[in-house]
């Protein structure tokens, strides 16, 4: 099965230009997308060397989207020459908190966390090899 975002395969979003891709994170503004058949609302940051995504609600999916994203965003930071990525996922304290989500969430080696800034999240940093 193909995923695309906003009806774009990632083969071509990664055919874009270093500009243009940052222009489509929407750096520190809260950006909304489908990607498969799921809706994401994200916000992605940077701080120094390490990417921050904050995962605020994703409705819909099924297909593996959230693996999807993840690799792609991997594939982004390191070819940027980011050292980690932090995400952030906002599954606690949604409307309707989803228990399988928590559950790959957990299994996937997220942690409980209180934020000072966000609250109740899950958060994951991970560390990425950096090539010289």
């Amino acid at each position: 099965m193909q995923i695309e975002i906003e009806g774009v395969s990632l083969e071509a979003l990664r055919m874009l230009s270093h500009p243009d891709q940052d222009a489509l994170l929407s750096f520190a503004r809260p950006v909304s997308f489908t990607m498969g058949s799921a809706t994401v609302l994200a916000e992605f940051n940077k701080d120094g060397s390490e990417l921050i995504v904050n995962l605020a609600h994703i409705d819909g999916g099924g297909e593996g989207v959230l693996l999807i994203l993840w690799k792609a965003v991997r594939g982004y930071a390191t070819e940027r020459g980011y050292r980690s990525i932090r995400w952030n996922v906002h599954a606690l304290t949604c409307a309707r908190p989803n228990p399988r989500l928590q559950r790959l969430l957990r299994t996937h080696g997220f942690d409980e966390v209180d934020d000072p800034s966000y609250g109740p999240i899950f958060s994951r940093t991970i560390q990425l090899s950096v090539t010289a």
